[in-house]
């Protein structure tokens, strides 16, 4: 375990092993680090709030804060973060809030890009990546493998499906499907995250399926429920796709990015 003389560890503090605090950060009494974790320096680690393994957090970051609400009233609510993420410059996390659920809860592996913002009650899966400045509303639910690009913001109590791909300035109203790339002010579906498929080895005759799946459901006949009906029918030997299904399924009361109409 390695102090720098500058930083203040508060008495109560869980270190474990091979902790590294670099200079100047804070870490508060109720905060647990776990094996490996490197402070690089100017790290502010507040509130009830518990980091996994070998996570590397960077300078002037802030995890734990209280969250941006009003009626937070200073409960003893928490963040809770995985392995091995990396958390760059000025990136942000809160605690929960009592009527959230009362956690923060971020996966392993993720990578959070400078300023970026993770709200309370969040729900962030495995291998996350949000870059330079994207934001995540209070209570968002977001899968493993998304991707969150630069000055894009999820509004509070959005759905991000997994695999799903996130562009640069979108502003995401409505839940995102999985494996789903969207963008735009405010976002619509541009189609499946190609891209993103083909570089985590899903094989060609997968993604081929996929790409029928979705131009049968957001074609222009018929109704969405009877669209849905027929993708249901129609591919439900397709796991991808009836992952899809089932996130649409799953809370009828958000609404849903939708590919842009042509006038």
């Amino acid at each position: 375990m390695e102090i720098h003389p500058t930083a203040i560890v508060e008495a109560g503090a869980e270190l474990a092993d091979g902790v590294s605090i670099g200079p100047f950060c804070t870490v508060g009494a109720n905060v647990k680090l776990g094996p490996n974790c490197k402070l690089v320096s100017h790290v502010v680690v507040a509130g009830h709030t518990e980091l996994g393994a070998d996570n590397t957090v960077y300078p002037f970051a802030m995890l734990g804060g209280p969250p941006q609400h009003t009626a937070y009233k200073g409960e003893a609510t928490r963040l809770v973060i995985g392995d091995r993420n990396t958390i760059r410059e000025h990136a942000t996390m809160n605690i929960g809030t009592v009527n959230g659920g009362g956690v923060t809860k971020v996966g392993s592996d993720g990578l959070f890009m400078i300023e970026s913002h993770v709200g309370h009650d969040c729900t962030v899966g495995d291998k996350v990546i949000l870059t330079k400045q994207a934001t995540l509303g209070g209570h968002c639910e977001v899968g493993d493998f998304v991707i969150v690009g630069g000055l894009a913001a999820v509004h509070q109590f959005t759905r991000v499906g997994r695999h799903a791909m996130i562009g640069g300035l979108a502003a995401v109203v409505k839940d995102v499907i999985p494996y789903g790339s969207v963008w735009g002010n405010h976002a619509h579906l541009e189609g499946l995250n190609l891209v993103g498929l083909k570089r985590r080895g899903f094989s060609r005759e997968t993604i081929n399926t996929m790409r029928a799946a979705y131009r049968l459901l957001f074609a222009d006949e018929g109704t969405f429920q009877e669209r849905l009906e027929d993708t249901v029918e129609t591919y439900a030997s397709c796991p991808e796709v009836v992952e899809i299904i089932e996130f649409i399924r799953a809370d009828g009361s958000r609404p849903l990015c939708l590919p842009e109409r042509e006038v």
